[in-house]
C-alpha cells in the first residue's frame, strides 16, 4: 500500500455563486408565489396576458423548484463532495460552465413562460431548446462529479454522496423521457405521448421530480450538514442504508397514485397506490434517524438558529411523507384530489422541508465560507418564527379549504341532486382561505428577506476564505467481490422481485399469479440462503465493499430506479392490452379546433380546470358520464389537469352557446359572480397564425393522428369555414369579433370538448354538414349560473 501526502485548496467559490444566487431566486420564486396567491383572493390584479394566473403559476413553480432548490442544492453537493472525497471538484471550468448555464437558463424560463411559451406538463413547461440546455449543463454536473469521484482520496463513499449520486442518474433519465416532443418551431413542439400514456409519463415524472430533485439530494445535504451542525455523528449508519435503497427503489413506482379514479389503467393505479404507502417505512426511517442524531444535544435549539431551521425542515419532511402516502389511498384520494388540500401538502415539502433546510445550510455556510460571524443571530431566530407561522397558516388553510371543497363537491340531497350545483358556491365558501393562503405566504417571504438582509450584513463584513488542506492519501489493496455478493445485492433482489410483481399485475389469470409469486418467494429464498451463508457481519461488510466501489454502486442505483419506471411504462406504452379501449373513440381536432387548443395550453388553463371526470355519482351529475381512455388518444399533450380551481371543462362543448364564452372570456364575473378567473378580452385582438396550420396538422400525422394530405393542404380553408361560422354568430348578437382572432379559435376548441362527431373535418368542407355549428342565441342574460 502506497501512502504519500497531499495539499489542495477546496474550490469554495463555486460554492459562493451558488449560495448568493440561491438567496437571489429564492426571494424571486416567492415573491412571485405571494403574487399568485394574492391574484387568487383577488383577481382583479391579475394583468392581462403576461401577468396572468396561468402564466405566472408555472414561473412560480419552477423559479421554486430549479432556481431556489436547484441552486441551493448544488451549493450543498460541491460544498460537502469536495470535504466527502477529500478532494477539488475535478474541472473549475466544468463547475464555472454548470454556474452560468443554470443561470442561464432560469433566465430563459423567466422570459419565456410569462410569454406563453410552454408544453404544459407540470415541472416540466421548459420548450425543447431550454430542455436541451437544461440536459446539456446537468451532463456538465453530472461528469464534474463522477469525474471528482474517480479521483477522490477517500474512497469510502459516505451516505450523502449515495443520495447524490441517485439524484444525477433518475433526474437525467426523468426530464428526458418526460420531454421528448417533436419540434415544430422553436417556440413550439408536441409531446410524442399521447392521452392515457402521456398522463402516465407526465406524473412519473412528476413525482419523482419532487423525489429526486425535491427529497434525495436534499436528504443528502441532512446528512452532513446536521451531523456537523449538531457535532455528532449519524445516528444510525445501518438506518440510513435501509433508508436510502428502500427510498429509491420504491418511490419510482409511486406515480400513478397521482392518478387514481382516472382513465389510467387500474393495475397501474394499483402499483402506485401499494408503493407509496410503502413509502412510509423508509421515509420515516430517514426522518428518525435525522432528528436522533440530535441525541445528547437537543439543548442547541434553544440557542442555535441553525439547528433550530435544520430540525424543523427534517420535521415537515416527516409530516408531507406521512401526508403523501395518505393520500394515495383511493378513499382518501376521493376526497381530496384536485382540492386544495393537494396544494398544501406541496407547499408543507417545498417551503417546510427545502426552505427551513436551505436556511439552515446557508446560515451555517455563510460564515464559513465568508470568515465571519453572521451579522444577527435575533434576525435569524426572527426569520425561523415568521418562516414556521407564514408554513402554518399556509398549510392550515388549504388543509381547510380543500377538505371543505372535497366534501361540498359531493355533498348530495335526500332526493339524489347536488347540493352545490354551482361550482362557484365553494369558490366563495373557501374564500378566506384563499386569503389566509396569502398572509402566510407573504409572512415566509419576509422571512427570506431577512435572511437576504443578514446574508448581505455578513458577506460585507467579511471575505472569501480559502480552505487548503493537506491529507495522507492511500491506495488500500481490495480483493475481488465474489459474483455471488453482487448477484444477490439486496437491490438486485428487489429488481428481480419488482419485475415479477409487475408481471403479476397483468396476469390474465389464477394460474400466472400463482405461478409468478412461486417465483417470487424461490428468488428471494435463494437470495437469503446464499446471504446466510456468508458470516454474521457479511450484509455490512458488502455495503462497506461497495462503497468503495463508485462505478458498480452507480450501476445498482441505475437499476433501483429504473425497475419501476420499465416495468409501468413500457406496457402502458408499448402493449394495447395494458391500456382498455373503452368508451367511445376521440375523432381528430379540426384545425380551427387545433389552433384553439394550443391558446388553451399557451394559456394554462389546466392549472385551474381538469378534464377528467372520475367515475363518481357526484361528478357525473356535475359534468357528465365519466371519462374514458379512448377520449384522449390524440391528445399531445394530455390535458386531465391536476386542480380545479374551476369545473371540469371534459364535457364542455355545447353547453352554453358562443356568446356565453366570449363574454366569460372578457369578463368572467359577467357569467359567473364570485369567479376567481382572470380575464382573457386581449384574445378578441391576438390572431391565429395561420402559416403554422400546415406545420401542426403535419406534426399530428407525423405523431400518428390520422389527418389527411388533403386535410393539411386546406387547413385554411377550413380553419376559415369554421371560424366565420362562430365569428358570424357573435356579429348576429352585437358582438363583432374578427374570424381569425384566438379568441374565436379558443370557443371552437372550448364547444368540441366531450364531442366526437364522425368525420368532423368533412363537415367543415364545401357541402359538408357543419355538425359543429352554432346555435343561434341572441340573448343570454337569464341563463342558470355554470359550474365555474
Amino acid at each position: 500500500m502506497s501512502v504519500r501526502e497531499v495539499t489542495f485548496t477546496y474550490d469554495d467559490k463555486i460554492v459562493r455563486q451558488f449560495l448568493l444566487a440561491t438567496v437571489v431566486w429564492a426571494i424571486v420564486a416567492m415573491l412571485l408565489g405571494v403574487y399568485v396567491a394574492f391574484e387568487l383572493a383577488f383577481p382583479g390584479i391579475n394583468v392581462e396576458p403576461y401577468f396572468n394566473f396561468g402564466r405566472m403559476r408555472p414561473l412560480h413553480t419552477n423559479a421554486a423548484i430549479f432556481a431556489f432548490v436547484g441552486n441551493m442544492m448544488f451549493a450543498g453537493i460541491y460544498y460537502s463532495t469536495q470535504r466527502l472525497t477529500k478532494t477539488r471538484m475535478a474541472s473549475d471550468g466544468l463547475s464555472k460552465i454548470h454556474f452560468w448555464g443554470w443561470q442561464l437558463i432560469i433566465l430563459a424560463a423567466a422570459i419565456t413562460l410569462p410569454l406563453g411559451i410552454t408544453q404544459s406538463k407540470e415541472y416540466a413547461e421548459l420548450e425543447w431548446p431550454i430542455d436541451i440546455a437544461v440536459t446539456l449543463i446537468w451532463v456538465v454536473f453530472a461528469l464534474n462529479f463522477f469525474w471528482t469521484l474517480a479521483k477522490r482520496r477517500e474512497k469510502h463513499l459516505y451516505v450523502a454522496i449515495w443520495f447524490y449520486i441517485a439524484t444525477i442518474i433518475t433526474v437525467a433519465v426523468l426530464y428526458i423521457v418526460n420531454n421528448l416532443a417533436l419540434p415544430i418551431l422553436a417556440t413550439k413542439s408536441y409531446s410524442i405521448y399521447s392521452g392515457v400514456q402521456d398522463a402516465l409519463v407526465q406524473w412519473w415524472y412528476g413525482h419523482n421530480a419532487v423525489a429526486f430533485f425535491l427529497t434525495t439530494p436534499i436528504l443528502g445535504i441532512m446528512y452532513y450538514f446536521l451531523p456537523k451542525a449538531a457535532n455528532r455523528p449519524v445516528y444510525s449508519y445501518r438506518l440510513s442504508i435501509i433508508h436510502f435503497w428502500a427510498l429509491i427503489f420504491l418511490y419510482i413506482w409511486a406515480g400513478p397514485h397521482h392518478l387514481l379514479y382516472t382513465s389510467l389503467p387500474d393495475w397501474a393505479q394499483s402499483l402506485g397506490m401499494v408503493f407509496s404507502l410503502m413509502l412510509w417505512a423508509p421515509s420515516w426511517g430517514g426522518m428518525i434517524n435525522g432528528l436522533l442524531t440530535l441525541r445528547g444535544a437537543w439543548h442547541l435549539l434553544r440557542t442555535d438558529p441553525v439547528i433550530k431551521f435544520l430540525i424543523a425542515g427534517v420535521t415537515f419532511y416527516g409530516m408531507s411523507t406521512f401526508e403523501g402516502p395518505l393520500l394515495s389511498i383511493k378513499s382518501v384520494s376521493a376526497l381530496g384530489h384536485y382540492t386544495d388540500w393537494i396544494i398544501g401538502h406541496v407547499h408543507n415539502g417545498t417551503l417546510g422541508w427545502n426552505g427551513l433546510m436551505a436556511a439552515g445550510m446557508m446560515y451555517w455556510l455563510v460564515p464559513r465560507l465568508w470568515g465571519r460571524e453572521l451579522h444577527s443571530k435575533k434576525l435569524a431566530d426572527a426569520h425561523f418564527w415568521l418562516a414556521t407561522i407564514g408554513i402554518l397558516l399556509y398549510a392550515v388553510s388549504m388543509w381547510v379549504g380543500g377538505i371543505s371543497q372535497g366534501l361540498m363537491w359531493r355533498a348530495m340531497t335526500e332526493d339524489g341532486a347536488l347540493m352545490y350545483p354551482s361550482f362557484v358556491e365553494t369558490t366563495m365558501t373557501i374564500w378566506p382561505m384563499y386569503l389566509t393562503r396569502a398572509i402566510g405566504g407573504t409572512l415566509y417571504l419576509i422571512g427570506f428577506i431577512i435572511l437576504g438582509y443578514n446574508v448581505f450584513r455578513t458577506v460585507k463584513a467579511g471575505k472569501p476564505t480559502e480552505v487548503t488542506v493537506t491529507v495522507t492519501e492511500k491506495v488500500p489493496e481490495h480483493a475481488p467481490i465474489p459474483w455471488t455478493h453482487v448477484a444477490f445485492h439486496p437491490v438486485l433482489i428487489l429488481t428481480y422481485v419488482g419485475v415479477l410483481v409487475s408481471l403479476a399485475f397483468l396476469a390474465a389469470d389464477l394460474v400466472g399469479a400463482i405461478v409468478t409469486l412461486g417465483v417470487v418467494l424461490a428468488t428471494l429464498a435463494g437470495g437469503i440462503f446464499l446471504m446466510g451463508k456468508k458470516d454474521a457481519k457479511y450484509g455490512e461488510n458488502m455495503h462497506r465493499m461497495l462503497e468503495g466501489k463508485a462505478l458498480l454502486f452507480s450501476v445498482l442505483v441505475t437499476l433501483a430506479v429504473l425497475v419501476g419506471g420499465i416495468a409501468e411504462l413500457v406496457p402502458t406504452i408499448a402493449i394495447n392490452s395494458a391500456v382498455p379501449k373503452l368508451g367511445t373513440a376521440q375523432t381528430v381536432y379540426t384545425p380551427l379546433e387545433l389552433h384553439g387548443r394550443d391558446v388553451y395550453v399557451r394559456e394554462g388553463c389546466y392549472l385551474c380546470h381538469s378534464q377528467q371526470i372520475r367515475p363518481f355519482v357526484n361528478e357525473v351529475l356535475r359534468y357528465g358520464d365519466a371519462s374514458t381512455a379512448n377520449e384522449s388518444i390524440y391528445d399531445h399533450p394530455f390535458q386531465w389537469g391536476s386542480k380545479r380551481t374551476g369545473p371540469d371543462l371534459a364535457r364542455e362543448g355545447g353547453k352554453y352557446p358562443n356568446l356565453w364564452h366570449y363574454q366569460h372570456m372578457n369578463e368572467p364575473s359577467s357569467t359567473s359572480p364570485g369567479t376567481v378567473m382572470p380575464t382573457y378580452s386581449f384574445l378578441s385582438d391576438a390572431k391565429i397564425n395561420l402559416e403554422h396550420t400546415g406545420l401542426k396538422l403535419s406534426a399530428m400525422q407525423t405523431l400518428g393522428v390520422p389527418y389527411t394530405s388533403q386535410d393539411i393542404s386546406e387547413g385554411n380553408q377550413l380553419v376559415e369555414r369554421q371560424a366565420r361560422s362562430i365569428s358570424d354568430d357573435l356579429v348576429a348578437q352585437g358582438e363583432d369579433v374578427a374570424w381569425d382572432s384566438e379568441m374565436v379559435a379558443l370557443i371552437a376548441y372550448l364547444q368540441r370538448l366531450g364531442k366526437n362527431p364522425e368525420n368532423p373535418i368533412d363537415a367543415w368542407r364545401p357541402g359538408g354538414s357543419n355538425v359543429s355549428k352554432p346555435s343561434p342565441v341572441k340573448n343570454f342574460p337569464g341563463a342558470p349560473a355554470p359550474s365555474r
